[in-house]
């Protein structure tokens, strides 16, 4: 398979026709003081905005992006497009690690290098790692589903061949969080030959096999279903739409820049350890960084159709179903859910379970040293 080498290159045209629109936004009313109650607080946003038109330099965030070695190659007729890391160490594990939403390969910046570099950066040359760090398809520079049916399920089998194929790897290991993290758990169900090991931060799909000759629930895990249904209620709005009626939100936010800044950020700051103030965790620089990739590929469509399609192939365990690969995972306190793990342990063969004293949904950004830690030391056992 053809592997080419890509450089992230934006045309100055779409980063001036970017600036004019976010010169002509038009604002929407808030009430006064209402802060952040309602949705994304206006002042912070106008702020944000500021920062876009005047201050944020994308090409200095395109160069510092670039300085990773990108490749773009075809696996089954989709264009995906990956950094790959060669890890420094006598024996690397060829890692594939896959970002959420709204997030883009931005989120792992931070962990590709100490991943693949493990001795520079406090660790163990034996702990390196090949890593191999793709955009989902749909996602950022990755190229747009051919089709519909672009689920979790369908790209862990276009990983898999990426990895084998494409790659070369005979087996290899894999990370997630969030959609990340569905892709990693449909690697570990149906691709068990071919995998290591998976690493996850997040466990809320599969739903468990709760029937008939299910062990009782623990307290831990009512809590559980408590805390779900509680978010569900109160935070899970963009789940709803993005699941039901993504090309209607999308004509909104692919012609606002703004907008979409709005529709992005308020996530950032509910999701992350931040104690309501965003840029404690992610500077503007990332922040916008990470919303100007959705920009300038006009992709924020195709990302939060991959909510329908999830929905439409829910997964549930049967009742002797279990993910078999060998399972590691890190709970960071402040994600959209923090399940026990005899909860996990229903779906997946736990091997270590790690409980993390901080940090949130993006985990990458946030608590970048407590993950790779946790990565590596799962992966010791299985080397």
């Amino acid at each position: 398979m053809t592997i080419s080498p890509f450089q992230i290159d934006i045309d100055k045209n779409i980063l001036e026709d970017l600036r004019g629109r976010l010169l002509a936004t038009r604002w929407p009313d808030q009430f006064p003081d209402s802060d952040w109650i309602y949705g994304t607080d206006l002042d912070y946003l106008k702020e944000l905005v500021s920062y876009w038109i005047n201050e944020f330099d994308w090409y200095a965030q395109q160069k510092m992006l670039n300085e990773f070695h990108h490749f773009t190659t075809v696996v089954e007729e989709h264009d995906v497009h990956f950094i790959k890391e060669k890890g420094k160490g006598p024996n690397p594990i060829p890692l594939v690690i896959t970002h959420g939403w709204p997030s883009t390969i931005l989120e792992m910046y931070k962990i590709i290098p100490m991943l693949a570099d493990p001795a520079s950066y406090g660790g163990s040359e034996n702990d390196s790692f090949d890593v191999i760090a793709p955009s989902l398809p749909g996602y950022g520079f990755s190229g747009k589903p051919l089709n519909a049916g672009m689920d979790v399920e369908r790209v862990a089998a276009l990983w898999t061949t990426l990895m084998t194929d494409n790659l070369g790897y005979p087996r290899f290991a894999s990370h997630g969080g969030d959609i990340g993290a569905g892709v990693t758990s449909q690697l570990g169900r149906n691709h068990s030959d071919k995998l290591i090991g998976i690493h996850l931060t997040s466990v809320t799909r599969p739903d468990p096999y709760l029937g008939e000759g299910s062990r009782p629930l623990t307290m831990a895990e009512k809590a559980h279903m408590d805390q779900r249904q509680d978010w569900q209620e109160n935070e899970g709005g963009y789940n709803h739409i993005q699941g039901t009626k993504p090309q209607t939100l999308s004509f909104g936010l692919n012609d606002s820049p703004a907008g979409l800044a709005a529709w992005i950020v308020e996530k950032y700051r509910t999701w992350s350890d931040c104690s309501g103030d965003v840029e404690k965790r992610f500077s503007k620089d990332e922040l916008l960084t990470n919303i100007t990739i959705y920009w300038v590929t006009q992709t924020i469509n195709t990302s939060v159709r991959m909510y329908y399609e999830n929905r439409r192939s829910n997964w549930v365990v049967g009742v002797n179903d279990k993910v078999q690969t060998p399972t590691g995972v890190a709970i960071f306190p402040f994600d959209l859910a923090t399940p026990p793990r005899e909860w996990a342990e229903r779906s997946y063969d736990v091997r270590s379970w790690t409980e993390m004293p901080q940090g949130g949904h993006f985990a990458a950004m946030e608590e970048p040293e407590l993950l790779v830690d946790d990565i590596r030391s799962f992966f010791r056992s299985l080397r």
